[in-house]
């Protein structure tokens, strides 16, 4: 399974970390960058390209982190075909995949710890899609990403 990762400067301690434990583990990990916590960079720039690589290629899971998380969902959410979900304990990581079919991950640097982070990561992968009555939901969420803009 490829991940996909990619981070702002607020979320880079976490994705290398991310990186390094996910390759030991043997997952082939794609990083989008950034490449260093050095200089700001902007979220949606590295959200965005992780979202449109998991879109490209449905077998792709993603990671998206800034110092929240907050923004990277938003801006990976953005995407058609992207569920992000922003995690911050391993019963939220497991029912992003298991009820919401969650295909990128989204955590925050400056507000998830290490070993919270890859444990969440962990069963979030681990975790299934139930499907069945799930499904209908799926679609709706689906659906949204063909709506026409409100005009207020």
């Amino acid at each position: 399974m490829n991940i996909i990762i990619g981070s702002d400067h607020g979320g880079y301690r976490l994705k290398s970390f991310l990186v390094h434990a996910l390759t030991l583990k043997g997952y082939d990990v794609t990083d989008l960058g950034t490449d260093s916590s050095d200089h700001p960079v902007d979220y949606p720039d590295f959200a965005a390209a992780v979202a449109r690589a998991v879109a490209a290629d449905p077998a792709a899971l993603g990671i998206v982190l800034c110092g929240t998380g907050i923004g990277a969902s938003i801006a990976a959410n953005k995407v058609r075909g992207i569920r992000c979900a922003l995690v911050h304990d391993c019963y939220t990581a497991r029912m992003a995949r298991e009820h919401n079919n969650a295909n990128v991950l989204a955590l925050g640097g400056r507000t998830t710890a290490e070993e919270i982070a890859l444990e969440c990561t962990m069963t979030w992968l681990n975790a299934t899609y139930q499907g069945g009555r799930h499904q209908p939901r799926i679609d709706k969420i689906t659906a949204l990403e063909s709506e026409a803009p409100r005009k207020d």
